[in-house]
Parts: C-alpha cells; sequence; structure tokens
C-alpha cells in the first residue's frame, strides 16, 4: 500500500511539474522583457526548484568518453561484459593497446545506483582497465528471477572475478566491503586457482562496532522485525518486479536527506540564488550532484534484512561467525590476495575504525601485502570522490594495484 500511494502522490503531483517546467521556460526565454529582471529571474529559479523538488530522477548515465593513455586522449566505449537478471558488468573499453591492470569495481548496493562512482572510475580509468558492478533496480527484475539476498551478491562477486581472471584487482566502495571480503575468504579457503591478486575496502563496515556512527546504532538497536514491519513493502503490478517485498529507494532516500536536513536545505536555497544571480557554473554543479543524489533504486527485502542481520546485529564477520552457503567465512584463509582499506577521517557512516579491521582479521596475510591509508579532512563521499579522492587517494590505490599486479 506504501508503494502504491507514494506512485499515487507522484501522479497527483504531475500538473503541478508541468505547470512549473513550464513557468521556468517562460522566464527563462530571451525574448520576454520580464526575463532580464530581478522579478523573472526569481520567478524562473522559484519555478525550477518547485519541478526538482517534485521529480522522480531517472538513472543517470556515466558520460565518460575519454580517458588519457601514455599521454595521448583515446576513446572509451561503455560495453556490457556479462549480465545476470541483478546485475550487469560494465567495462569502459580504451581504443588502446596498453596493457594495464584489470579492476573490478564493486559498486554499493545500498540505495544509489552504481553512477554515484562517476568520479571513482573517471580516476581510474586513465591506468587501469575498469569494470563496474551496475545493480539492476530490483523492481524491474521479475520474480521469476529469484531471490536475491546477500549469498547472491557474494556469488556475483566470485562469478565477476572467475570471468576477469587472476590478475584481478577489487576495489569494494562502502556497502560491498563486506560482501568481497566474504567472497575472497571464501575462493581463499577452497584453494581456487583464480583468486584476486589485491583487495582495497574503502569506508566499508567490517567491524561497525570499531567505532559505531548513528547508522550502526540504529540497525542494532532495533529488531529485526522492526525494519521488516517499518521499511518493507511490495512491488505494485504495474512493475516487472511485481509482488517482490523490497526497501523501496523513496524511503531510503528520506534517510539519506534526514541525516542532513540542514544542508541540503541550505544547498537548495544556494542554487536559487546562484540562478537569481546568474551563476550557471554553481547551479549547474548543484544540478549534476542532485540528479546523482537524488537517484535511487529499490533493494530487495532479503538482502537488506540479511545485510542488517550479519553485519549490524551479528556483527557476523568481525566476530568470526559468518558463513555462505554453509561455508564459513574466515578473512584468515586469505594469503595470495594482498590487502589495502582506506578510511576517511570525517566519515560519519563507516568511522575510522570499521575498516582497518579487515587488517586484523586476514592475519594469514604478511606486512608487505598489507597498507592502510587514513584521508584527513573528507567524509564518507570524499573517500571515492572529489578532489582529494583525485590527489590524495587514487595515486595510493593506484601505486598498490601496481606493486601487486601479476
Amino acid at each position: 500500500m506504501l508503494y502504491h500511494l507514494y506512485d499515487l502522490q507522484h501522479a497527483v503531483l504531475q500538473p503541478v511539474r508541468l505547470i512549473a517546467g513550464a513557468a521556468q521556460h517562460t522566464f527563462q526565454n530571451p525574448f520576454l522583457p520580464a526575463s532580464y529582471t530581478g522579478i523573472g529571474r526569481a520567478m524562473a529559479a522559484g519555478a525550477e526548484l518547485l519541478e526538482r523538488t517534485t521529480r522522480r530522477f531517472d538513472k543517470p548515465a556515466f558520460g565518460i568518453r575519454t580517458a588519457r593513455v601514455n599521454g595521448d586522449e583515446v576513446a572509451i566505449t561503455e560495453r556490457v561484459e556479462m549480465e545476470t537478471p541483478f546485475c550487469r558488468l560494465l567495462n569502459f573499453h580504451k581504443d588502446a593497446n596498453a596493457e594495464q591492470p584489470t579492476v573490478l569495481l564493486v559498486a554499493p548496493m545500498s540505495g544509489h545506483h552504481a553512477t554515484l562512482l562517476r568520479g571513482t572510475v573517471a580516476a581510474l580509468v586513465h591506468d587501469h582497465n575498469v569494470y563496474v558492478t551496475d545493480w539492476i533496480d530490483i523492481r524491474h527484475v521479475p520474480s521469476s528471477k529469484g531471490r536475491f539476498g546477500l549469498d547472491e551478491y557474494i556469488d556475483h562477486v566470485v562469478n565477476f572475478v572467475h570471468h576477469l581472471g587472476s590478475n584481478t584487482h577489487i576495489i569494494a566502495v562502502c556497502q560491498p566491503a563486506v560482501p568481497v571480503l566474504a567472497a575472497t575468504s571464501l575462493m581463499a579457503a577452497a584453494d581456487d586457482p583464480i583468486q584476486p591478486r589485491s583487495m582495497t575496502l574503502m569506508g566499508g563496515p567490517i567491524d561497525p562496532m570499531a567505532n559505531p556512527t548513528v547508522p550502526v546504532k540504529l540497525g542494532a538497536s532495533r529488531p529485526l522485525s522492526w525494519f521488516e514491519r517499518t521499511v518493507i513493502t511490495t512491488v505494485p503490478v504495474y512493475y516487472p518486479g511485481a509482488f517482490r517485498r523490497v526497501y523501496p529507494g523513496f524511503i531510503q532516500l528520506s534517510g539519506f536527506m534526514s541525516m542532513n536536513l540542514d544542508r541540503h536545505i541550505g544547498e537548495h536555497l544556494g542554487l536559487f540564488r546562484h540562478l537569481i544571480r546568474g551563476d550557471g557554473e554553481s547551479a549547474e554543479a548543484h544540478r549534476r550532484f542532485y540528479d546523482e543524489y537524488l537517484s535511487v533504486m529499490d533493494l530487495s527485502a532479503e538482502f537488506y534484512l540479511e545485510t542488517i542481520e550479519t553485519v549490524f546485529q551479528k556483527h557476523a564477520l568481525a566476530n568470526g561467525t559468518m558463513k555462505s552457503r554453509g561455508h564459513a567465512v574466515e578473512p584468515s584463509a586469505i594469503r595470495k590476495t594482498a590487502l589495502m582499506t582506506v578510511e576517511g577521517q570525517l566519515d560519519d557512516i563507516s568511522a575510522p575504525g570499521q575498516t582497518v579491521s579487515a587488517h586484523r582479521l586476514c592475519s594469514s596475510l604478511p606486512a608487505e601485502m598489507k597498507t592502510h591509508h587514513l584521508q584527513e579532512g573528507v567524509g564518507h563521499y570524499g573517500i571515492f570522490n572529489g578532489r582529494r579522492w583525485r590527489e590524495h587517494i587514487m595515486p595510493r590505490v593506484r601505486d598498490f594495484i601496481r606493486q601487486h599486479n601479476g
């Protein structure tokens, strides 16, 4: 019922969006004298804000067209390397003959699309052959394709590594740090002939209790039945994934926004001021960020609930009790995959201490196969996007991968 009410609200507001869009274009028309006045600019700015705050944002494109290889600019072609009902493995193929390390960038399945890592890909693609897990919005996956839980996520990581080969380097951003470490542990315990060369875990909840944040405390403070009762609903019949139980993107987005509500209100008021002043560059930067931030996807109920229980309530990976399909997850079995962890000093989602705990768990790795980087002055998003990612973190990750490349 909740999903139906949300869609009904969206449909009811459609005329408001159309009127706001028409008003925006009218007061931005260069042939209208009023468009050059303060009142005209204010009307256009207000109309744009109204249209954007009532819109459902579609998944944006990566839009990465070129890279520099050995000083030359080469074209990039976005290709689907492998596909399952739940995920597309994208390759940012470069029209160049350079031999570069293969990187599997595992995107978080935590509400936003894989395009949230656009800045991550854009920095890595110059020096690496980059593949990204482009998770599919579960409301578009028919129920006949089966369930998708934490085990299925781990299976996908293992299968992608097998497809790419033993010279693969994995980078996990945020939430997938746990299933990526689990997948690598299972491959090591089975003495799999194809294991990753290196594994970089960035801002992930390996041991959330090492430095619990607000999301960690929320996950630990309520019984699983509360989450199931409060945030899980059913996909309506008019979507391909009809009748799936999901944690809807619109509920997730309300949670994201509420964590920093004052900041988001300030940013939108800032957009209004930029538009009135005619500061097109600042306004466009705001649009780019929020077009991405406000584009969300549904998660399967089983994946969400299993993650809450395994990671935030039982702390199963950190205390050695995690299992996948009946097999114990033992990071101490890892001997061939080098480990790098990255944390942000100001991270309020996966705070410092949570990710570096992987070093304790991977106890069989010698010191020369492990490294840690704590980036000062950045929060969660800044670990994998922005200037400090490009100038400080990415070069460290690149050097680590080169050091352990086969």
